[in-house]
């Protein structure tokens, strides 16, 4: 018992530490697009983020119950079995977060945390230990669709917007009124951030306090501390920033534009509200990246970069089974090796966090330089310089041209009468002067006055 309580603590500890991390690396999702556009600063964002992050994780409990009584069978496995693999799991999800934060990809988190679980399980327990119907319900699915989803939105919502202002098509500030909005927005996503993921950390502290007896398998909800647990630290994480992937998502997949940030953010919040309502587990990070693509599509002129963009989109296919794999390794060590496996992979687990970390030390990125370039893998839209004309500008140019060209076909006409009439007045005294001159009539009289 005192060793099922040690494992207890310490997957409490690595849980909220991977809580931690989720906050800072999906940070992003919801500030990526108003600092690029000028919208709130930096910090002020991060900050904004943090609290609604806070807020957002006391507003539902859906997404972790699909944690905890969804995608692993734990009435059908013993606690001194599974509580090792949770550990393990959650080993495979922090490494391919710390990974992907050094490297600035907009990985998932929430996919990082299901392969870990996934991949320990296999090895810990078998095929049995998994509930796929589940899996596929409520986490693939929405993987594959709610990307797609945000994106169609947001290509809808960013049209919309440019229908609607397009008086300003030649002022090119002449739409900063969506950055007031987006401040809006910003935080509705970061809201909607806290009530999907901090539950998700949420549901595994659950699972393991269930899989002990420590909790009732009959009650679903976690209890109020690990509420409040996941919600600060969650929000702590966001506070400190993930300017790496703020630098990849707002300036590397498209040159984001006040209208087109307000579109992102609202089709992103959308979505991802609409899912916790439903207790689907989505990747958030990918329903802002498929609403940032969509809304820079829905820009006049632009195009896809179709290398880049499916770059991004294996790197997606990757985070699961690459999670897997690891959680399935720090299972197998804990197979082998009983307790020595679970200090093995502890001691593994903070070399390679501080490993990490100390190297993401050389090359640091802070609020200061967080928007200062543009990673390369994020360019997914190619967006022209100036934008061509819509079907309504180039009627309105097609109907000056042809009013034009009638303008100077009647000036022609014009030029051509007076030309007819200069010239008919010239000839007009040569035609005369013979008449009188030569007229018998006129020398008559002429003699008859004589």
């Amino acid at each position: 018992m005192e060793t099922a309580a040690l494992i207890v603590v310490l997957v409490i500890l690595l849980a909220l530490f991977f809580d931690f991390t989720n906050g800072f690396h999906d940070t992003a999702n919801a500030m990526a697009t108003p600092i690029a556009t000028g919208a709130l600063k930096p910090k002020t964002a991060v900050l904004l983020a943090a609290v609604l992050n806070l807020v957002g994780a006391f507003l539902s409990t859906e997404v972790s119950k699909t944690v905890s009584h969804g995608i692993i069978r734990e009435e059908t496995i013993q606690g001194d079995v599974f509580l090792p693999m949770i550990f393990a799991g959650l080993i495979g999800a922090i490494t391919w977060n710390m990974l992907t934060w050094l490297l600035g990809l907009p990985s998932s988190s929430s996919h990082a945390l299901f392969g870990g679980l996934i991949g320990a399980t296999l090895v810990g327990v078998g095929v049995g230990g998994i509930d796929f119907g589940m899996v596929l319900s409520k986490i693939i699915l929405p993987a594959l669709i709610a990307p797609l989803t945000a994106g169609i939105i947001a290509f809808a919502a960013t049209k919309l917007a440019y229908s609607l202002t397009r008086r300003y098509d030649g002022k090119p500030d002449g739409r900063d009124g969506f950055r007031w909005g987006q401040i809006f927005t910003s935080s509705l996503v970061a809201l909607a951030h806290g009530t999907n993921d901090a539950q998700k950390t949420m549901g595994v502290i659950t699972l393991a306090l269930i899989t002990v007896g420590w909790q009732s398998s009959d009650q679903a909800d976690p209890y109020l501390w690990v509420i409040v647990a996941c919600a600060v630290t969650i929000a702590l994480g966001t506070y400190l920033g993930g300017w790496r992937i703020i630098r990849t998502l707002g300036k590397g997949l498209t040159e984001v534009k006040p209208a087109q940030g307000f579109s992102a953010e609202s089709s992103t919040a959308a979505t991802i509200l609409a899912s916790s309502a439903f207790g689907f587990a989505l990747s958030t990070t990918q329903v802002a990246s498929g609403s940032v693509i969509g809304s820079g599509l829905g820009r006049r002129g632009s195009t896809v970069r179709w290398r880049t963009a499916g770059r991004i989109a294996i790197g997606w296919l990757l985070t699961l089974p690459a999670a897997g794999a690891v959680g399935a390794l720090a299972a197998l060590l804990i197979t082998w090796l009983g307790n020595w496996g679970i200090a093995i992979d502890t001691v593994l687990a903070l070399a390679i966090i501080i490993g990490l970390f100390l190297r993401s030390r050389r090359d640091a990125v802070t609020h200061a330089n967080a928007m200062s370039d543009v990673a390369e893998s994020g360019l997914a839209v190619e967006l022209p310089d100036t934008p061509p004309p819509t079907r309504r500008q180039q009627r309105a140019a097609q109907a000056k041209a042809e009013a034009k060209a009638r303008a100077e076909a009647r000036e022609k006409g014009k030029a051509k009468s007076k030309a007819r009439v200069d010239t008919a007045v010239a000839e007009r005294p040569a035609a005369d002067a013979p008449a009188r001159n030569d007229d018998p009539a006129h020398s008559t009289d002429g003699e008859e006055s004589k």
